[in-house]
């Protein structure tokens, strides 16, 4: 049996339209603290996350009070939805969720996101068989897992999280066969 808690990244910053750099706000920052509460007795041995800072920061605490390192697997990054801001996000995610194959031209599918992410969380269930894991992640990533698993998450189930900074979402894995699925708003 593998744990697994997917931390869906505090309040970020969005005066900062680079997406990889984008921080936590003061309240993401103080809310990264709550996740930290949350799992010091969950018995976590390994941390992953997505590189992006904001995912990383909401983390970071955790790590360092357990005094464990935070794994960077870059497939576990947020969706690319182009090369330019999108100012009517609502409207383009709506188009994505009601066709996985929808894209902007330099963006990617949510279809492409959930391939790479399932690949990523498929490896480390495999080298970490029986491990308690944390993944940092995003809302449209994780969004990608959880429907990957469960079907009736849809897009009226990401609008639902949308707001939801941070977020937890713990599944348990027989295998590679998700077994229970738990969402945890702090």
């Amino acid at each position: 049996m593998t744990k697994i808690y997917f931390v869906r990244h505090a309040q970020p910053d969005l005066s900062v339209q680079d997406d990889l750099l984008r921080p936590l706000t003061e309240k993401g920052i103080v809310d990264s603290k709550k996740v930290t509460e949350f799992l010091l007795d969950r018995g976590i041995t390994k941390i992953f996350s997505s590189p992006y800072k904001r995912t990383y920061d909401t983390v970071k605490d955790f790590a360092d009070k357990s005094n464990l390192d935070i794994n960077i697997i870059e497939d576990f990054r947020e969706r690319k939805i182009d090369d330019v801001w999108i100012e009517d996000f609502n409207t383009f995610a709506k188009e994505q969720w009601n066709n996985f194959d929808y894209k902007l031209e330099r963006g990617e599918s949510l279809n492409e996101v959930q391939k790479r992410n399932i690949a990523a969380l498929l490896k480390i269930i495999k080298e970490n068989p029986r491990e308690n894991i944390v993944i940092g992640t995003h809302g449209t990533a994780l969004s990608t897992i959880i429907n990957y698993y469960d079907k009736n998450f849809d897009y009226s189930e990401f609008e639902r999280i949308k707001p939801l900074m941070p977020h937890i979402v713990y599944i348990n894995f027989e295998g590679d066969k998700a077994t229970e699925m738990k969402e945890f708003i702090l």
